[in-house]
């Protein structure tokens, strides 16, 4: 059954605010605050490309799952009986209900609260009271979802035709996740955040480190250097800039030992799902993401033997980041609720074995996320606080700030490649 497709009849005024965006240039404001622009960003971006959901971490066990919610779309992401992965629609066959709250749980069964229709978790009908003797359950399962697991990372595609980039970027970025071992991880701690902001501005916002000396924490042990080039350090981190390049080359040289793939591979408004993933050195002890640097957590994923391997980070567009160290791994989905409301997921990971109190504390093990979550949270609403004023004119991007502006290229492709398949139907 195919989905119901929302038309947007103002298309005209989409396209003159795409033609309006000056490249190099921040978006104008209807993109951050238009009911219909978002709507579009729904349709056009949550529903036509390859979005982030959660891990298999998550689902470790038969009858685990997870919600995943963005939009008026919610989605079960369930591991079935026979240990698969399986994505699902949250909509009963019946009469439309929604069979599981938002949350995490376990279940044996699905069954729906509002007249008990029962599907299995992968969701075959099993069972409808009452129903007439020629009723063919079998025209009546669960609708599914089109997803990819990349090296233990969940990806969903609402698209009747799923676009297959993420089979190619899949080859190039699963081996720089393999020796960390997702699939043998498991939830330490996760936390949902709403940010009063469009899920544009959680991007953007995350894609440039112009503002990292407002994350004390993370200054800790990121360099806040990260995203200048190399001719442009500013004269006051020219000391952590050093610093870095030696971190740097002492990281390299442990990774070419252990044949851990290290470089920087960018490609994120050139292809259909734009990417970047490297490893790159941390401050401090070059452990963790702790106010020294050193390692949170003593069971190191996978099988490493050191943990001080930096940071493997990757962010695909539209609405995933993650940093992976050889202690623990963070995810971060972003999921659009609202033109001004974005909820932010993060997921701290740490081995299968891991045992909390013993070899971790989730309170040391999340601090520096957490802080920095509600700093930029805050950004974000004071961005948000001002695309929405009538003063408000697009800005320029200093050169430090490129992959936000790659973002947005991006962005606004995709909406005209949409629009253009709109206007050919």
């Amino acid at each position: 059954m195919p989905a119901t497709v929302v038309r947007h009849q103002d298309n005209v005024t989409t396209r003159r605010l795409i033609a309006e965006r000056k490249p190099g240039h921040s978006l104008p404001a209807p993109f951050y605050t238009s009911d219909e622009i978002f709507d579009l960003d729904l349709d056009a971006i949550f529903g036509q490309h390859w979005i982030f959901v959660a891990s298999e971490a998550e689902i470790r066990e038969p009858g685990d799952y997870v919600t995943v919610e963005f939009g008026k779309t919610s989605l079960l992401v369930i591991r079935d009986d026979d240990e698969n992965v399986q994505v699902l629609h949250n909509v009963c066959r019946h009469r439309g209900a929604r069979i599981l709250t938002p949350g995490s749980g376990s279940v044996g069964n699905l069954v729906c609260g509002y007249h008990q229709w029962t599907y299995k978790p992968d969701g075959t009908l099993i069972w409808a009271a009452s129903a007439a003797d020629d009723f063919d359950t079998s025209c009546h399962n669960l609708r599914k979802v089109a997803f990819r697991s990349i090296a233990g990372l969940i990806y969903v595609n609402l698209s009747d035709e799923p676009n297959d980039d993420i089979d190619e970027v899949a080859s190039i970025v699963a081996p720089y996740f393999e020796q960390h071992q997702l699939k043998r991880a498991k939830v330490a701690k996760q936390i949902d955040l709403i940010e009063l902001g469009n899920w544009k501005l959680t991007m953007e916002n995350n894609r440039e480190c112009y503002h990292c000396d407002m994350h004390p924490e993370l200054g800790c042990t990121y360099f806040i250097t990260w995203g200048y080039p190399e001719d442009a350090i500013p004269p006051h981190l020219q000391e952590t800039h050093e610093r870095y390049l030696s971190a740097e080359a002492e990281l390299e040289h442990k990774c070419v030992e252990r044949g851990l793939p290290f470089e920087g591979i960018e490609q994120l408004d050139t292809r259909t799902m734009g990417f970047r993933v490297q490893r790159e050195a941390l401050d401090g002890e070059g452990e963790s993401y702790s106010m020294t640097g050193a390692k949170l957590v003593n069971k190191l994923l996978g099988d490493f033997d050191d943990a001080k391997l930096g940071r493997l980070s990757m962010h695909t567009q539209p609405n995933f980041w993650c940093h992976f160290m050889a202690d623990h791994a963070i995810t971060f989905a972003v999921l659009p609720i609202a033109p001004g409301r974005t909820l932010v997921r993060t997921t701290w990971l740490v081995h299968e074995d891991a045992v909390e109190g013993v070899d971790y504390n989730v309170d040391d093990l999340t601090y520096v996320w957490r802080e920095t979550n509600a700093q930029d949270a805050a950004f974000v609403e004071l961005a948000q606080r001002g695309v929405t004023d009538p003063a408000y004119i697009p800005g320029p991007y200093v050169p430090s700030e490129y992959q936000v502006d790659a973002f947005c290229n991006w962005y606004i492709d995709k909406l005209n490649v949409h629009l253009d398949a709109e206007g050919a139907e």
